[in-house]
């Protein structure tokens, strides 16, 4: 998300860099709000990226099915094997992968306070 417009928000693709309008209609979630079922509950995509990253391997997306599954497995080993599909596992190892060349994958840790930007104050006239 780049910013807010009257009736949508504007984004930006990270693969082209072109920007569009979304609007409200548009069926979009936020990566951050994005979880994975495991027998005991959700998994957050940050958990699984972290988990990615501490395995320090990484397996390719247009791996083979049985492969794909048992690096899931790997990072995550108490996902729910009925509700969670290869093609979730393929989708979430192309986000790890596109945010990692990028180097948009950032550890909670990583950032200090002072690096957080505090939102603008909006004007009370108008």
């Amino acid at each position: 998300m780049v910013t807010e417009a009257k009736n949508s928000i504007i984004v930006e693709s990270l693969l082209t860099g072109k920007r569009m309008p979304a609007y409200s209609t548009s069926k979009i979630s936020a990566l951050a709000d994005i979880s994975v079922f495991t027998a005991t509950g959700e998994a957050q995509l940050k958990e699984l990226f972290k988990n990615i990253k501490e395995s320090g391997k990484m397996v390719n997306p247009k791996a083979t099915a049985s492969e794909i599954k048992s690096f899931f497995e790997e990072i995550l080993p108490d996902y729910d094997k009925d509700r969670v599909y290869v093609s979730d596992m393929k989708k979430i190892f192309q986000w790890y992968q596109l945010l990692s060349d990028l180097n948009l994958l950032v550890d909670d840790e990583e950032v200090k306070p002072e690096e957080i930007e505090e939102p603008e104050e909006k004007d009370s006239e108008s």
